[in-house]
C-alpha cells in the first residue's frame, strides 16, 4: 500500500522516522517522506526503498521564536500543498505526521477530509520543549496556547503515538483519551546498532557523546567533569559529535580549560555511520540536565543504542532514565553535578571489570528492547487503521499493549526478575 510521512527534520539523521519508513518499505509498501534538507542536497533521493522529498532547506540557526515559527509555518503550507497534490494521484492509504510542531498534522487536512487515516507521532512534547528553548514560563499564554494546539491536533488525528510512558500519562491528563493513544519508544535498530570489530587505538581511552548540543543536554557538565580528572587519565580523549546552538560555547569552554587537544568536536555523521562511531568508544556519557520538566522527561535514544553496540554508560538520573533503567545496566550521577560525574568517569576508567559487567547486563536488556522486536506494534497499528473502519478511540490489542506500562518494558533484567518473582508469589 502507499503511505506518506511528513516530518520537519532531516530524514537521514532522524532514526525514529527512518525505522518506521524502512519497516514499511521492507514489507513491500511504497513510502514517500516529505521532509526538509540542507543546502546542496538533492530534492529527491531514495534511501533503502524509501522516497525522500526535501521540500525546503533549513539551517539550524534560529535565534528567537519568530524566526523559528516562520520556518514551521512555511513548511506547513508547502507540505500541505505537496501532500494534497500527491494524494490526488497516489491515493495514500495512510498519512503519518511527525511533530515538532503538532500543527503539522493539519498538512493532511484534505486526505483526512476524504477518510484517509492520519497518525500524529509526538516525538517531543511541544509546550514543554518550547518553554525550555525560549525561556517561556509554563503559566504563560503561549504555553497554554501550545497545549490547546496539542489537544486539537490529537483530536484531528485518527490515532496518536507518543514516545515514552511518562509523556503518555501527561497527555492522558490534558489532551487525549487512553484508547486513542499508543506509546512506542525510540528503540535501536539491530541491523544498524550491534557490536562492531574494535580497532587498535594504541592505548587511547575514548569517551563519546553524540547528540544535539543544546543547554539542556548538559554537555558543559560533562566537559567540566572531564577537566577535573583529565590529568589522571593521560591517554583519554573526549569526542563530542553533534550540532546545535551551544556548540560554539562548548568549543570555547574546552579551549579555556586547556583541553583543545583532548576534547574534540568531529563533524556530525549520518545515522547509518554513527553506530560504528559509537561502538569505537570505551565509555559513553549521557549528561542531560534536569532543571526543567522537558529535559527531565525526554528519554535519550542514545542509551539503548550504546547498550546495543556494547559500550558502558554513565547517565544522569533524570525522571525518565530512572523510570527505564537501574544501576545494573548504567551508572547514574546527579544531573548537573560535574564533581560526581568526574568521580564516576575515573571509576569506570580504572575498573575494566565494572565496564564488562555493565556491558553484559545492558546487552541482555536490549535483546528484549530493540526495534526488531518492537516494530510489530507499529505495523499492527498501521494495518488496523488502514483496514478497519472503526472510531479512532478504539485500537487493536497489539497496539493497546504498547501503551500499558508493563514491568517488562522498564528497568534492567535484574529488576524484571524481581518483578516476575513478585507476580509469581501473588
Amino acid at each position: 500500500m502507499k503511505i506518506c510521512m511528513v516530518v520537519y527534520s532531516f530524514y537521514e539523521v532522524d532514526t525514529r522516522v527512518m525505522q518506521y519508513a524502512n519497516a514499511l518499505a521492507r514489507r513491500g509498501d511504497r513510502v514517500d517522506v516529505l521532509s526538509i534538507g540542507r543546502p546542496g542536497q538533492p530534492k529527491h533521493e531514495v534511501f533503502d526503498g524509501v522516497n525522500v522529498y526535501r521540500l525546503q532547506t533549513r539551517e539550524v540557526n534560529e535565534r528567537g521564536p519568530f524566526s523559528h515559527m516562520w520556518r514551521l509555518l512555511r513548511f506547513l503550507i508547502v507540505a500541505g500543498s505537496v501532500l494534497t497534490w500527491k494524494h490526488l494521484f497516489r491515493r495514500y492509504k495512510l498519512i503519518h505526521v511527525h511533530n515538532l510542531p503538532n500543527f503539522l498534522v493539519f498538512s493532511a487536512f484534505v486526505p483526512r477530509l476524504f477518510g484517509t487515516p492520519v497518525i500524529l507521532d509526538i516525538h517531543d512534547l511541544q509546550p514543554e520543549m518550547y518553554a525550555d528553548k525560549f525561556d517561556v514560563p509554563q503559566t504563560s499564554l503561549v504555553f497554554r496556547m501550545l497545549t490547546l494546539t496539542e489537544r486539537v491536533a490529537i483530536a484531528f488525528s485518527t490515532h496518536t503515538i507518543i514516545a515514552n510512558h511518562i509523556w503518555y500519562e501527561r497527555l492522558l491528563s490534558r489532551s487525549a483519551r487512553p484508547r486513542k493513544l499508543t506509546t512506542i519508544r525510540n528503540y535501536p535498530d539491530p541491523r544498524i546498532f550491534h557490536s562492531y570489530p574494535r580497532e587498535s587505538r594504541n592505548g587511547r581511552f575514548l569517551i563519546v557523546y553524540p547528540g544535539s548540543l543544546n543547554w539542556y543536554q548538559g554537555v558543559d557538565v560533562a566537559i567540566k567533569a572531564f577537566a577535573r580528572v583529565a590529568d589522571q587519565m593521560p591517554n583519554a580523549q573526549f569526542h563530542i559529535y553533534g550540532a546545535g546552538p551551544s556548540k560554539p560555547d562548548l568549543i570555547d569552554m574546552a579551549a579555556t580549560l586547556g583541553l583543545r587537544d583532548r576534547i574534540l568536536f568531529p563533524n556530525s555523521v549520518p545515522a547509518a555511520q554513527i553506530a560504528k562511531v559509537m561502538s569505537s568508544a570505551d565509555l559513553a556519557i549521557e549528561p542531560k540536565q534536569a532543571r526543567s520538566r522537558f529535559a527531565n522527561e525526554a528519554a535519550s535514544t542514545k542509551i539503548l543504542e550504546f547498550m546495543a553496540v556494547g559500550v558502558p554508560l554513565i547517565v544522569s538520573r533524570t525522571s525518565v532514565h530512572s523510570y527505564y533503567f537501574d544501576e545494573s545496566v548504567v551508572r547514574f550521577f546527579t544531573p548537573g553535578d560535574d564533581a560526581e560525574l568526574a568521580e564516576l568517569i575515573l571509576e569506570m576508567y580504572r575498573d575494566p571489570d565494572l565496564r564488562a559487567r555493565l556491558i553484559d547486563n545492558a546487552q541482555k536488556h536490549v535483546e528484549a528492547h530493540n526495534w526488531g522486536v518492537k516494530k510489530g506494534e507499529y505495523l499492527a497499528l498501521v494495518d488496523w487503521l488502514v483496514n478497519a473502519n472503526v472510531p479512532g478511540d478504539v485500537k487493536p490489542e497489539a497496539a493497546a499493549g504498547a501503551s500499558v506500562v508493563h514491568e517488562a518494558d522498564r528497568r534492567s533484567p535484574k529488576s524484571q526478575k524481581a518483578s516476575e518473582a513478585s507476580v509469581g508469589r501473588s
